[in-house]
């Protein structure tokens, strides 16, 4: 049989439909951020419904609609869907008569302002998605493959300029808009096999070496953020920039250096920044900032004033305040912002040295005033600061109705979550970030973490029981120094929880454990001091805690001053059951038992497991390996690369038989190594003619000669089989293992093969 050869062409109908996939690819990448926006923001189902309708009407208007109405009717959709939004945003009409107000709206978000920073973020997600899908496929049925292309190319760079388009879905699109326009341009021109495989390859190299690059300098890193030493980040790298986000890390280390020194009459969170909508994989807080005007509302309630005049020891991006800031003072003042959560911003960085003062009104409230304060939230308070994505799973609403099921009114359902949560978990800076939920993995699946993931489950938990709980970003205390007077460090950046009580406004509430917390921060800066690390202490720091003589407690502030016996008992019966329906949990999904942890001192899975567990290798990983694969084949394919190495092991392999079948196995794979060397046999030419038009070594004729006795029906014994596979291993051997070529021996003259 002669060697076979490639195929010119590969039918119509597979050229088009790689086309058709790449222009799916394309769509996939924005049409996943807007699934991601949906999911969190609401709307899921209705986007799922307007992107078919969208798909729909594209291919049935694809067969009759001239290309040149397609983009006015994309217009129409875009314009149908801005006005949806806009009559779903409180005063949008008057928003949109404001054109400046639009313009930098606008602006915002093509410099980065997220999606899930908009108020109506799934309305809007809903609105933009039927003009680029409609537009993109139609296209592309059309085949205008550049055209679509750039239809679907425009609407997945606005998502990266604002920042919802990831580095992994930017290359997805930059691949699909490279296919689309690759593979169209072989539809209409009949690419082929060979031409669809480098591109193919082509592709798959754009994949596997995006990652290998970084196009992006290196610069000084941020004395707030950086760990030293090129170790994990620091909780404030994660927390404290000052940014409209908060993603959830995995291991990270605390900074002992100074940030800010703060005097007061008493001792606070200096509260930084709050966030009201999860992702589940962290925090963003909508809405706009705006400058700060000389002073800010009070909470609904009773309140006392506190003084803080707060003095930077660093560099500062943010303007850490007490809860509720009333009115600031000092050089930041001039250009602070307030934030739409009533948090200060500075407007740029503060100067070390840079000092600020800042009034706030301090919520007076009792344990029991909170637990009559009832469930008449104003406007708007629940459904912004009740708000969880559509995919949290349901067993963490189940497992939270379990644990509060005795609790009766918010406050009691608050303190039950944050003390089952500082007793069921283990306090831990070295943890793996999970994917999926982080609510729910850390209420599931994890032994330990640290505020970020102890805040982030309470406000979820809280969330399922339609308590208005936000995400709450600032610094503890610190080191006391003086009566009046403490030093904060990085290593007291923390995390914790804010519950709105109607008629006292937001409440403390931290679910991270004290102790533990505290003892790796002290031993953290005692290595510190140890090691002669600069800037971990000031003229007053190095003489350790100031202890003030036992005051009263006062009546406002967070929820852990009103920790008594009472509080303790709130839900016993509740924490109990929980516990009990441990081994439930783990049937329908839980790697860990809800009570282990520090307090339960119920041991790890890795610590009663006699072999370390691999970890399973994620979706991005298994999906890189599959590109990478299917990259390799198309590029081995092409380069002839393939048919050398199933050639290779072809000539080694012999199947087994009779006599007559190895004879012909052996000349098949002769003339496989004469044709590479030679020529292949021709059509209508015999053997004994192939081998003498050649000019064939006398053992290329001998096995010819063997196979015309085995071919024409003589007999051929077993030592003619052996002889002519023995003969074509030899010649085998003899061929170059780069070129293909054998190699001439002087021994046997200029005949020889």
């Amino acid at each position: 049989m002669s060697v076979a050869t490639e195929r010119s062409w590969i039918g119509d109908g597979a050229r088009r439909a790689l086309a058709l996939g790449a222009t799916a690819l394309l769509m996939g990448s924005f049409l996943a951020v807007l699934s991601h926006v949906t999911d969190v923001a609401g709307g899921t189902d209705r986007l799922v419904l307007f992107v078919a309708g969208s798909l729909l009407a594209a291919t049935v208007l694809a067969r009759f609609l001239p290309a040149a109405f397609a983009p006015i009717l994309a217009a129409g959709l875009f314009t149908v869907g801005l006005w949806g939004y806009i009559q779903a945003v409180p005063n949008g009409e008057l928003l949109l008569r404001s054109f400046d107000a639009v313009r930098a709206d606008v602006i915002a978000l093509l410099t980065g302002l997220s999606i899930l920073r908009i108020a109506e973020a799934g309305v809007w997600a809903i609105g933009f998605a039927p003009a680029p899908t409609f537009l993109t496929w139609y296209l592309a049925l059309r085949r205008h493959y550049v055209a679509s292309a750039v239809s679907g190319g425009v609407a997945l760079g606005f998502f990266v300029l604002t920042g919802d388009a990831g580095p992994t879905v930017a290359l997805v699109g930059i691949v699909g808009a490279a296919g689309v326009v690759g593979f169209g341009e072989l539809e209409r021109h009949r690419g082929s096999v060979g031409q669809v495989e480098t591109l193919v390859a082509v592709l798959a190299a754009m994949i596997v070496l995006a990652p290998l690059v970084s196009v992006v300098p290196g610069g000084a890193a941020d004395p707030m953020v950086s760990s030293g030493g090129g170790g994990p980040e620091t909780v404030e790298a994660g927390l404290l920039t000052g940014g409209d986000e908060v993603g959830i890390q995995g291991s990270i280390s605390l900074s002992p250096k100074v940030r800010f020194t703060v005097e007061s009459s008493s001792q606070e969170y200096w509260r930084v920044a709050s966030y009201d909508r999860y992702t589940g994989q962290g925090w963003v807080r909508t809405g706009d900032d705006r400058p700060y005007n000389g002073s800010l509302a009070g909470p609904p309630g009773d309140t006392t004033q506190l003084t803080q005049n707060y003095t930077a020891e660093t560099s500062l991006s943010i303007m850490p305040a007490a809860w509720k800031p009333s009115t600031v003072s000092g050089d930041p003042a001039d250009n602070a912002r307030v934030t739409s959560l009533a948090g200060l911003q500075p407007d740029g960085t503060l100067a070390n040295g840079t000092s600020y003062t800042v009034t706030s009104q301090r919520p007076n409230w009792t344990a029991d005033e909170l637990r009559s304060a009832g469930e008449d939230y104003p406007d708007g308070i629940r459904s912004r600061y009740t708000q969880l994505p559509e995919s949290t799973p349901e067993r963490v609403a189940n497992r939270t109705d379990r644990l509060t099921s005795n609790a009766d009114n918010p406050y009691d359902t608050a303190r039950t979550i944050e003390r089952w949560l500082e007793g069921s978990k283990n306090y831990s800076l070295d943890v793996d970030r999970p994917d999926g939920s982080i609510a729910d993995s850390y209420l599931f699946e994890m032994n330990a973490g640290y505020c970020t993931y102890y805040a982030t489950t309470m406000a979820t938990m809280l969330r399922t029981q339609d308590i208005p709980a936000r995400f709450v970003t600032g610094y503890t205390p610190g080191q006391r120094v003086a009566r009046d007077e403490w030093v904060v460090r990085g290593l007291d950046s923390h995390a914790w929880v804010e519950v709105y009580f109607p008629d006292t406004g937001w409440v403390r509430f931290d679910p991270t454990p004290a102790g533990p917390r505290s003892a790796v921060e002290g031993s953290n800066l005692e290595n510190a001091r140890a090691g002669n690390e600069s800037n971990v202490d000031t003229n007053r720091s190095e003489d350790g805690e100031w202890t003030p003589t036992p005051e009263p407690t006062p009546a406002g502030g967070s929820a852990d001053a009103e920790d008594s016996a009472a509080n303790d008992s709130a839900n016993p019966a509740g924490l109990q059951r929980a516990a009990e329906q441990d081994q439930a949990d783990a049937a329908n999904g839980s790697a860990t038992p809800a009570g282990g942890g520090a307090a339960g001192g119920t041991t790890s899975v890795a610590d009663s497991s006699p072999l370390p567990e691999l970890p399973s290798p994620s979706r991005e990983q298994v999906a890189f390996a599959l590109v990478a694969l299917v990259g390799l084949a198309a590029g081995a394919h092409r380069t002839g690369l393939a048919e050398r190495l199933y050639r290779a092991l072809w000539l080694r392999y012999w199947p087994s038989g009779s006599p007559t079948s190895t004879v012909e196995a052996a000349f098949e794979r002769l003339e496989y190594l004469l044709a590479d060397e030679h020529r292949p046999r021709r059509d209508g030419e015999t053997p004994r003619e192939y081998l003498a038009a050649i000019d064939a070594d006398d053992r290329a004729r001998r096995v010819g000669a063997i196979f015309e006795r085995a071919h024409y029906g003589e007999a051929v014994s077993d030592a003619d089989a052996t002889e002519a596979r023995a003969l074509v291993a030899e010649l085998r051997g003899e061929r170059t293992p780069v070129l293909g070529r054998f190699r001439r021996s002087r021994e046997r003259g200029p005949d020889s093969i």
